[in-house]
Parts: C-alpha cells; sequence; structure tokens
C-alpha cells in the first residue's frame, strides 16, 4: 500500500506516502521533470474514503497534494499525461466497491477527466458527443503519441465499448464493442497506443487485443501467461515491450510474435499448505492463478529446482488433503466445487465432486450445495477413510470420492439477500469468487473422535462431538456478527480448547480477530495483543 520510489534500478526502496490510499491505480511521471509525479488513487475498495483520486507532487513524492476528488465511493483508476504537452493531463474514475458477497462496478463518480494546468484543475468530459449515456463502470484512457488530438477510451457501460476522438476529447466516434475486449471489465479494462503509428492500439484482457485499424478490428495474442494488465511500449523502439500478467512480466523484441518465460520469477501465490507422510516429506500448495503443486522439502542434488516440483491434484484455489495410508493419493479442489483425486503411482486423475454441477455463470441462489472459492477438505485424523468437504454443509466420503454422505445441515446464515449475482449494475461476474454463506474453515480434534469444529464465512462456529449426528452453535457474541472464520485449530492437548482465527476486512474493518475456548465454544476469549 502506497508510493515507494527506487533510485538504483529497484535494489532498494523508499516509502514516498500516501499509505492510506490503500490501493493504487496508476503512477506517471513528468517526461522531462522527474520531481513531478502524478498517481491515481483508488482508495479503499471496502468501504467509503477521502483517500482517493488523483494526487501530485512537485519533489519527488516527499510531499503530495490531491488534485481531483470526486466523492467517497469513486477513486482513480487510469491516468496518462500527453507526451507531446505534458500540461495536459487525463484520468479516469471508478465507482467500485466489493463485499463479502458482491462486487459492484459503476454509479456516481464513474467519469473521465481532462486537465489542461498540469493537474491543478480538471474538467469532466463523459459527456461529450458520442460517449455513452447511462450508468458508467470502470475506463481506461490513452492518449496518441504523435498526435494529441486523437485519444482512445474503453468504457464498461450498457452502449459500452472502445471509443475514438480526433479533436482532443471534444467528440467521439465508437470504434468496436467485441465483448472479447471488455469481458470482467473490473479485472482489465488497459488500453494503449502504438508509440510510432497512433493507428496500433493494445487492449490488454484474458488475451491482449492489437489492432492496426485505430481499433475498427483486433486480433487476439497469447502471451506465456493469460490475464493481462499492463504494458509498457519502448517510446524509440515500440517492437519491445513489456507485458505484465497473473504469471508476472514478460518481454518481446519483435512486436509480441515471441515473449521471453515468465519461469525466472519468484511469482507464486499460495493459498494453503500441508505435507505428506513421505520420507523425506513432501509440501503441498496451490498455485493462484497456476496449478496445485507437490515439492520435494530437499534435494538430492545441490538445490531444490524445478525437477522437485511437480502438479497435483485441484487447482488453483485448491485445499489440498493427501490420503494417510498412501502418499501417493492427494485430493484437491478448486473453485465452482470442482474436487479431483490423483494417483501419482500411474499419473491418473478421476473426478470426485460431491455434486455434479458446474456454476460458473450463475449466483449462489440456484446452487444444491454453496462452494468457497478454496473451500476446505480435510481427512479426519483418527479414521483415515474418512475424507470431509464444506460446502455450507459438512460433506463425508469413506469410498474415495465414489459417494458421498450429508453430515451437517445448512452451517451459514443463508441470507438469500446475499445470495444473488455478483457484478453489477452493469457487468454480471458470476465466477463463483463472492460466493457467501459458505463453511470457509473446518477441522476434527486430534484428541477426541467425531469432534469436528466449522466456522462459516458469515460469521457461525458450529461443533459436533458424535461425528455430525448433532450440532451445536458456540457463536460467541464477542465476535463480530460477520466475521469470516478464516482459520480453526482444535487443542492438541486439551479437547475442550480451540482457537478461531477471523477477519473482516472486506467491510472495511482491517482488525486481526482471535478467539480461544477452553469449555467446548460455551465461551471464548478474546485475545487483546494482537
Amino acid at each position: 500500500m502506497g508510493v515507494w520510489k527506487s533510485e538504483d534500478a529497484g535494489m532498494t526502496w523508499t516509502s514516498k506516502g500516501l499509505e492510506k490510499s490503500r490501493h493504487i491505480g496508476r503512477i506517471r511521471v513528468h517526461p522531462t521533470n522527474p520531481d513531478i509525479v502524478y498517481t491515481a488513487v483508488m482508495g479503499d475498495l471496502f468501504k467509503d474514503s477521502q483517500d482517493r483520486g488523483i494526487y501530485k507532487s512537485i519533489d519527488g513524492g516527499n510531499t503530495w497534494k490531491k488534485v481531483l476528488y470526486v466523492n467517497p465511493s469513486s477513486g482513480a483508476v487510469d491516468l496518462c499525461i500527453d507526451p507531446t504537452n505534458p500540461r495536459i493531463i487525463y484520468a479516469t474514475t471508478w465507482n467500485v466497491r466489493r463485499t463479502p458477497y458482491s462486487l459492484s462496478s459503476g454509479g456516481d463518480g464513474s467519469s473521465l477527466w481532462e486537465s489542461t494546468d498540469s493537474g491543478e484543475t480538471w474538467k469532466n468530459i463523459s459527456e461529450a458527443s458520442g460517449l455513452p449515456d447511462g450508468i458508467w463502470g470502470i475506463s481506461g484512457i490513452a492518449v496518441a503519441y504523435n498526435d494529441n488530438q486523437i485519444l482512445y477510451a474503453l468504457i464498461e457501460n450498457e452502449k459500452g465499448g472502445l471509443f475514438r476522438s480526433n479533436d482532443g476529447g471534444k467528440t467521439w466516434k465508437k470504434q468496436n464493442d467485441h465483448r472479447s475486449l471488455r469481458q470482467r471489465a473490473w479485472y482489465y479494462t488497459r488500453i494503449y497506443t502504438d508509440t510510432k503509428d497512433d493507428n496500433i492500439v493494445y487492449v490488454l484482457n484474458v488475451d491482449y487485443h492489437k489492432s492496426v485499424d485505430a481499433g475498427v478490428t483486433f486480433k487476439d495474442f497469447e502471451t506465456p501467461h493469460g490475464d493481462h494488465h499492463d504494458l509498457w511500449i519502448n517510446p524509440d523502439h515500440p517492437t519491445t515491450m513489456i507485458i505484465g500478467d497473473d504469471g508476472g512480466a514478460q518481454v518481446t523484441t519483435d512486436g509480441g510474435e515471441t515473449w521471453s518465460t515468465y519461469h525466472n520469477q519468484p511469482t507464486a501465490q499460495f493459498y494453503r499448505i500441508t505435507t505428506d507422510n513421505h520420507f523425506p516429506f513432501r509440501i503441498y500448495a496451490a498455485q493462484q492463478d497456476n496449478s496445485t503443486i507437490r515439492i520435494s522439502h530437499r534435494s538430492f542434488g545441490n538445490a531444490i529446482t524445478e525437477e522437485d516440483w511437480e502438479e497435483t491434484a485441484g487447482g488453483e484455489s485448491a485445499h489440498i488433503a493427501v490420503d494417510p495410508l498412501d502418499s501417493e493419493i492427494v485430493y484437491g479442489g478448486s473453485y465452482g466445487g470442482f474436487l479431483s483425486r490423483k494417483n501419482h503411482k500411474n499419473n491418473s486423475v478421476r473426478g470426485i465432486n460431491v455434486w455434479p454441477d458446474n456454476p460458473i455463470g450463475h449466483g449462489a441462489e440456484g446452487m444444491k450445495y454453496r462452494f468457497q472459492w478454496n473451500f476446505p477438505i480435510f481427512f479426519s485424523k483418527h479414521n483415515p477413510k474418512n475424507l470431509y468437504v464444506c460446502s455450507n454443509h459438512l460433506h463425508v466420503t469413506e469410498d474415495e470420492g465414489h459417494t458421498w454422505k450429508l453430515v451437517s445441515p445448512d452451517l451459514t446464515r443463508n441470507e438469500k439477500e446475499k445470495l444473488g449475482p455478483s457484478g453489477g449494475p452493469i457487468t454480471k461476474d458470476n465466477t463463483g469468487v463472492e460466493y457467501y454463506a459458505t463453511i470457509f474453515a473446518a477441522d476434527e480434534s486430534p484428541l477426541k473422535k467425531g469432534l469436528i469444529w466449522v466456522g462459516s464465512d458469515d460469521g457461525r462456529i458450529h461443533l459436533t462431538s458424535d461425528e455430525g449426528k448433532t450440532w451445536t452453535e458456540v457463536t460467541s457474541p464477542l465476535m463480530p456478527k460477520y466475521l469470516m472464520i478464516n482459520s480453526i485449530e482444535p487443542g492438541k492437548f486439551d479437547p475442550a480448547v480451540c482457537y478461531i482465527a477471523g477477519t473482516m476486512y472486506k467491510t472495511g474493518d482491517y482488525t486481526p480477530y482471535l478467539f480461544k475456548t477452553e469449555d467446548y465454544g460455551k465461551t471464548w476469549i478474546k485475545s487483546q495483543k494482537v
């Protein structure tokens, strides 16, 4: 969070403030005076805040002045400086809000802005002729390098798409509204112009898209990884580019025909980690937007290399459970309730979903079972044949996923108004990320068979002492009502003890919450030393 500056090619960094802004959209440096810096600040994505908008520094980031502010719900997301006249600056602002169960992109404050006095004052140009009426969401802006009267804007709107202006933003014409340019608009919506040819335009999305006719038509391209978010084009040699995506960054020197690898970058993000009983033991984890992996914890060579890594069960958001009786059998989840079993001995993979459904594209209200993006799976510590899986219910299989038993009622608040489609008011985003009222953490006591603790993402805690035949709610009044139960750790020396970790950051509360019970959840103690 905040802005950082390096003066030695990234070897060391110095904080330059704006920590309260929480999320930074863009940083632009004046082309001839590096002490003049502009920053597009998104602000807090989970609550209203005054710390958002466009900020300007004239002393290399030591001090900042807020020069554009729209409203408490709308931050600045894109920013570009006219390369031929740096007094002219364009910016876009965006009304966005993420909650535990929804994502809203669009509303009052989503606009396109122009400054002609180095950012000191701004004019809203969203109502210029040719631009769409109605609710705007996120938008991207780019100014041509050679003719500053040419502007491109990519706009989320019911009648949105790619627009071009030939008169400095006074009038606009829609060039293209193909869905591939604006799918999942909140996650992408970036546009760039070539530095030599003002009719060459790039739009980033799942693939990246290139137009050579001012955006009228596009050709789709792929890099070594998908989900593209940023692009740098060498001003002097535009065939040299650096693209940023969910895999890291890659370089091209031939205009995108070939790209460098991302395997030379330590960019993996792990969700949850577990180990097996093999000797030497192996570490299992799921990588965000990549595969699950199994890694030997030590090597017979000089280092642990990619030769010691291999894919295992599940997908990018998995919890992973290793068969206690055979470490070559691994179970892994993924979003949408997908669950797979992998046998490393013969490299076979079998889908063993609790329920045969693909929820992508639907809200949670229509699902028989609601599965979290990274839903818990775990083996019983007392019966190695029992594999538990969590939706809004607890499920168990005793035959490696051939059949499943329901062992709990719905253990969430199940509030219907929070189970609808996500996204809106313009674009829906039903990928399952915002599925709510689900079990987010669960575990069995290592000391007492059948004693299972379960916590939901909407703030309920339940306990069974008979493998699910009966359940007792043990939620504490000390806990915020909608505390997201992130982790459960049953006591290792006393079965009456359990530790709970929870978060409320999706409501704008960044306090860490830790609780302990010593009497099977009848009473709880809140940690005061976090």
